[in-house]
């Protein structure tokens, strides 16, 4: 009937409106100007051949890189010299045979490496898998192994993001629910989801402990300098947490950031600050629309039928010139602001400084973005 038709019309573009919205991500002072990252003289794209989304950067211990998971469960490698990029290892056992092309509808078979990390003393990499778990690839590549898929007899749903203590060897990272995986995120936000975990691997005890549970889409992790304490991006609602690993507060967890924006990962800079990457404005109406329980369960409904994570990238492709990451103190106040002012670079998932340059991760883009500073 004519109504029925109203009803999801009405409901189909109040839930577009979250992402139509006018949008503006600099409501804080910072102690500097912002960073424009479309200033031609300053900015670079390496580009990325038979594959998208280049989510997390990593180095290895002899200063090569950067390493990156793309969309087809590659890892791979940036060859400076040449300025190409090569394979360096894969998640899937079954990538040989049915993933050589750019096969996102089959990311639950190919794997998608998210996080990586390389271990200064072994020189492995660890990687966090969106459905193979917690991986790791020797010095030389190749094909990656899991070492955690579950923990306290719960399967990872959806492994997103890690860091590794060099010091103890122990590995942090986070599984962003055990109710969706990395291809229905949206929903896993839509929903109000807060089946995330935050947990560590010990490599020598080969033990998987669960540090931190009941979040709401827990992504980026980042350890603090002196190893005291975890940062952790909870991407629902748009807050950094922290929590504390040593002193008087450990196993204690606490807010160290609102933010205005969803955030993904989080990396530390060589001087202890914090890059975190934001992906899209979280506005009123969303607000609303979490709090309402049937109204959350119709807009669940609605993405299935629209496939609506295509059409969020899209939307976000269409905003205006918003700001794409926050640099953080230890205190959590904002000290620089990486602006979006070119909108290819958008939306993107990590910043990484390194070399007097930042190193810019994207969710759907075939390349990676490097900004000289």
């Amino acid at each position: 009937m004519w109504w029925k038709r109203l009803f999801w019309a009405t409901i189909a573009i109040a839930v577009l409106s979250i992402f139509l919205a006018p949008n503006s991500l600099h409501p804080f002072s910072s102690s500097q100007s912002p960073i424009a990252f479309n200033s031609p003289q300053n900015s670079e794209l390496l580009p990325i051949t038979g594959a998208v989304g280049p989510e997390s950067l990593a180095w290895d211990i002899d200063g090569r890189g950067p390493y990156t998971g793309v969309s087809n469960g590659r890892i791979i490698r940036w060859r400076e010299e040449e300025h190409v990029w090569d394979e360096f290892a894969v998640t899937s056992p079954q990538w040989r045979a049915v993933c050589q092309e750019s096969q996102q509808k089959l990311e639950h078979i190919c794997g998608r490496p998210l996080g990586l990390r390389f271990h200064e003393k072994t020189g492995e990499l660890y990687i966090a898998d969106a459905y193979f778990g917690l991986c790791v690839v020797g010095r030389e590549g190749g094909q990656a192994m899991p070492v955690a898929t579950k923990a306290q007899g719960m399967p990872f749903g959806f492994t997103n993001a890690l860091d590794i203590d060099h010091e103890s060897g122990v590995i942090y990272f986070s599984d962003s629910s055990i109710r969706f995986q990395r291809r229905e995120f949206m929903s896993a936000i839509i929903s109000g989801d807060n089946t995330g975990r935050i947990m560590k691997y010990d490599p020598q005890s080969k033990q998987t402990t669960v540090l931190l549970d009941g979040l709401s889409f827990p992504n980026g992790v980042a350890l603090s300098k002196d190893g005291s304490f975890l940062l952790i991006a909870e991407t629902t609602s748009c807050r950094i947490l922290r929590l504390w690993l040593q002193t008087s507060k450990a196993g204690t967890s606490d807010v160290l950031a609102h933010l205005p924006g969803f955030p993904d990962n989080i990396k530390r800079n060589p001087r202890g600050d914090f890059w975190v990457a934001l992906h899209s404005k979280r506005g009123n109406f969303l607000n609303w629309l979490l709090s309402i329980s049937w109204l959350r369960k119709v807009s669940l409904r609605l993405l299935g039928l629209l496939n609506f994570s295509k059409i969020h990238i899209y939307f976000v492709r269409l905003g205006g010139n918003d700001g794409l990451a926050l640099r953080l103190n230890e205190e959590g106040e904002v000290l620089e602001v990486l602006d979006g002012g070119a909108k290819i670079i958008r939306p993107i998932t990590e910043v990484e400084e390194r070399d007097g340059r930042l190193w810019i991760g994207s969710l759907d883009k075939p390349f990676v973005g490097v900004y000289k500073l």
